[in-house]
């Protein structure tokens, strides 16, 4: 067997075997944001962090589920059966992936919610 045919049939075989013996779990959302109209800036700045530590693993997810269904290796024939679960798989990750990207946002739009009160507050305040 050639070393492209040995790449193919094992990429094939890991791309088959990933559903049953590989999960990606997402990453828990920050529990909460300081209150912006109140936070002080340090308490801000540790939002910040919880929110792009969220992102980094978020990002981290979403590559972990990208790398669940790798597509099939080019030349290697597949049956329809085959097809048809290869598809199944990529609506499963596609479908992970746009919930992963919204749960993202919405944190981020949580979180900037509370930076702009944090902002007015801090306007307010000078003379």
């Amino acid at each position: 067997m050639s070393r492209t045919t040995l790449t193919a049939a094992s990429l094939l075989i890991l791309g088959l075997a990933a559903p049953l013996g590989h999960a990606c779990t997402p990453p828990t959302p920050p529990n909460s944001f300081p209150n912006g109209a109140t936070a002080t800036l340090p308490e801000m700045l540790e939002g910040q962090k919880a929110v792009k530590k969220f992102q980094a693993d978020m990002a981290d997810y979403r590559n972990c589920i990208d790398t669940e269904n790798p597509p099939a290796p080019s030349g290697a024939p597949l049956t329809e059966e085959q097809k048809k679960a290869q598809d199944a798989r990529e609506k499963a990750r596609a479908q992970k992936h746009n919930e992963a990207v919204a749960m993202e946002e919405n944190v981020a739009s949580q979180f900037n919610t509370q930076l702009h009160a944090y902002k007015d507050a801090q306007s307010a305040k000078k003379p």
